[in-house]
């Protein structure tokens, strides 16, 4: 730990940290929630811990919010198949706490304490891990130094850099230096990444790339979804099935026309369409715009089902499987902020589409790069690419094997991660 850091991190941005927490819960109910879920924390803590086996190491998983902590559950399954350890999951999210106080394969779930001396070293001192696992990027600074003085090994996974990043600016960039110097290893997604990394000076033997937990984690579900039954068996018989899925009104404008206009094209063409929020609002002028071309039903209403070609998912937490049927998809959010999870429809080894907001997904961006994804920009770039896909069979089945191998060649992250967190167990 460089002396100086700790000083300005602890005098300076720790009370700004504050200040703006105690200003946000006025305005974020988010922040709000947060706030009074720590207020507990301690106290909760010892109640949890009272019920566990101490004589087992306990190893300690950290994530911001769901998406990271999806990251960590083949890490956190597979260390449960082969050892006998206690687990804890922390959050810095109020989401993903309250999302995932009933997973079943930790000992104990709470919230990440705040990052100030006091409250890291009485943390540590409570749950005594024998290995800390910060997932992707969610590092703090006083955590990890107190982890660091008290010889505990600590490793982030999934670890991803940007080029282009703030944090090699001025300052910052001898800040994280010390910061990244601190921990045991950084075990990251691409060789990108690595050298990104390297340019904050640390020692080499601190980095390693090891892949993505995420295609682990995709293909474990995706094996599960293939076991449920969404649809009577022939349901999709002779037809062929576009998912478009996470969808926001953004996507809509542009995919919905050249969708309507390829089904009138093709009668063997059927559409699931996704809602990101499947609120009434939302269904009920999706409904709307198609009414005048198209019959339409929910997905809820399927028992009065009579031939609709379009079929308007009303639940949640169900996509993953729909891509089962698909014979191509789209996913939502790229012309919006950012586009949603790409590969839960490559690993089914169809084409996935997605408009020009995706340079959030490094694996959206590599598909569009080797031809198992489309970039769309346009209604008319819609078309043409649906088009192709749904006429030329042998191009939308090359297409989906591109993105099927992608997803099978990058499989073995957990393991990998695996073998080096537990030298410690």
């Amino acid at each position: 730990m460089n002396r100086v850091w700790y000083l300005i991190y602890n005098i300076i941005v720790i009370p700004l940290i504050k200040f703006l927490l105690l200003f946000g819960k006025m305005f974020n109910p988010k922040i709000r929630t947060g706030i009074e879920g720590r207020k507990k924390l301690f106290e909760n803590l010892i109640i949890d811990l009272t019920g566990i086996d101490r004589r087992k190491k306990m190893i300690w998983f950290h994530s911001s919010s769901m998406g990271e902590f999806e990251q960590a559950k083949p890490i956190i399954e597979k260390i449960r198949e082969e050892k006998k350890v206690n687990i804890l999951i922390t959050f810095f999210s109020p989401s993903g706490y309250t999302n995932s106080l009933k997973y079943p394969h930790a000992d104990v779930i709470a919230y990440f304490p705040y990052d100030t001396p006091m409250m890291t070293s009485r943390f540590l001192n409570l749950v005594r891990p024998q290995i800390a696992v910060f997932m992707r990027y969610d590092i703090w600074p006083n955590m990890i130094w107190q982890l660091e003085q008290k010889k505990i090994p600590c490793y982030i996974a999934d670890a991803t850099m940007k080029s282009k990043t703030p944090r090699k600016w001025l300052l910052a960039k001898g800040f994280h230096k010390s910061l990244y110097s601190s921990v045991t290893k950084i075990l990251a997604v691409s060789q990108n990444d690595v050298d990104n990394f390297s340019a904050f000076n640390i020692e080499k033997s601190k980095l390693e790339k090891v892949g993505d937990t995420r295609f682990d984690r995709v293909y474990q579900k995706s094996l599960e979804a293939k076991e449920r039954k969404l649809f009577k068996d022939k349901f999709f018989d002779g037809k062929k099935v576009f998912v478009f899925g996470s969808s926001w009104e953004n996507d809509e404008e542009v995919m919905l026309p050249a969708l309507l206009k390829l089904m009138e094209y093709d009668d063997d063409v059927v559409t699931l369409i996704v809602p990101h929020e499947p609120t009434v609002l939302h269904i009920e002028n999706t409904e709307h715009t198609i009414k005048n071309q198209f019959k339409t039903i929910r997905f809820s209403d399927l028992n009065n089902y009579k031939g609709e070609r379009i079929i308007i998912i009303d639940s949640i937490g169900i996509l993953l499987t729909l891509y089962t049927y698909a014979d191509a998809a789209y996913v939502g959010g790229s012309f919006k902020q950012g586009i949603h999870n790409v590969l839960e429809p490559a690993v089914y080894g169809i084409p996935v589409l997605f408009g020009p907001k995706h340079e959030n997904s490094q694996e959206a961006v590599h598909l569009a790069k080797i031809g198992g994804g489309f970039v769309i920009h346009n209604k008319k770039e819609a078309y043409r690419v649906l088009r192709t896909l749904f006429t030329d069979k042998a191009a939308r089945e090359k297409a989906g094997k591109i993105c099927a191998d992608y997803v099978k060649e990058n499989l073995g992250a957990t393991t990998k991660i695996l073998s080096e967190i537990t030298k410690y167990i």
